[in-house]
């Protein structure tokens, strides 16, 4: 779908991709870029793994002005993908700093299976020279921010509210950090629950429990604690990049030409296969240094 996408925007030429395409061709143009596009999504697809190679085709483009786009449907919160307040509050908080804005406006979410969610997108394509990216250090974090969401027909049970009083009571107990947890019951499709911790350091860091869904047989208490242990092992290591943040950031570490740096947890294997690809697109060599408990990821000047 995010090929579909881009070969849309750009107006390029895109071989057969649907399930089960063993084989995709994509014959990019990046002379003829449409900025306002509409997306019908028919299914719970990740709308931020959606965004992903569209974000990073963007970099690309030569152009000032800004790429709308405005997605009917998909999922805005789900397993194995970056929810959008993920995005919101983590990644493109990140990407502006280098001066790479992204914004998502969620006007309606949406859960697996039915999706149906309603968002729009805005990716600034700034003539802006990109700033390196380097991100070695915690810091000191003053506060940590949530957001928890929950469909409507959860509000008896007070699910939100027994999650961030679970939040609320393990981080006062194992951090001592002050909590800033919001929470919202909206009306979706399919019945969910999903939510994001993130913490921004006196360096620049944000570092955070990435996206963390509420299942059967897990107790709304179980969630929370869950989503508070994920925060607590980067806190504890003073790693100031996510898991999953790495893998997002490893593209724009590659496009930009000054040297960038990152200090992760784990070299993940999603990770390796990142680097991998962005050294055959960009002839970058990347530099790996692990030590116990932490690993430097370094792409060097172009």
């Amino acid at each position: 779908m995010g090929l579909k996408t881009l070969a849309k925007i750009t107006n390029s030429k895109l071989s057969d991709c649907d399930v089960g395409t063993k084989e995709i061709i994509f014959r990019p143009n990046n002379n003829d870029i449409k900025l306002n596009i509409d997306i019908k999504i028919s299914t719970a697809a990740s709308i931020g793994l959606l965004l992903q190679p569209i974000q990073i085709a963007c970099l690309g483009f030569n152009h000032s002005n800004n790429l709308v786009l405005n997605l009917n449907g998909g999922g805005t919160i789900g397993k194995w993908a970056p929810d959008l307040n993920y995005l919101k509050n983590v990644t493109y908080k990140i990407f502006e700093k280098s001066n790479y804005k992204i914004n998502i406006d969620i006007q309606r979410y949406g859960f697996y299976p039915k999706g149906g969610a309603k968002t729009k997108c805005i990716v600034s394509l700034s003539s802006k020279e990109l700033k390196p990216i380097n991100l070695t250090e915690l810091g000191n974090i003053d506060i940590i921010n949530g957001k928890i969401i929950c469909s409507e027909n959860l509000i008896h049970a007070k699910v939100s509210e027994r999650i961030k009083k679970s939040i609320d009571k393990e981080i006062n107990q194992k951090l001592e950090i002050n909590t800033d947890i919001e929470f919202q019951y909206v009306n979706t499709l399919s019945t969910g629950v999903g939510l994001c911790l993130w913490g921004k350091s006196d360096k620049g860091a944000i570092i955070s429990s990435g996206t963390i869904l509420g299942e059967k047989n897990i107790s709304s208490e179980k969630v929370g604690s869950i989503a508070v242990n994920e925060l607590l092992k980067y806190i504890e290591n003073n790693i100031p990049v996510d898991n999953y943040l790495s893998d997002q950031l490893l593209p724009l570490m590659g496009y930009i030409k000054s040297p960038s740096k990152i200090k992760v947890l784990e070299v993940t294997n999603h990770t390796k296969t990142n680097l991998e690809l962005i050294k055959r697109f960009t002839n970058r060599e990347y530099l790996i240094q692990t030590n116990e408990n932490e690993s430097i990821i370094e792409f060097q000047s172009l």
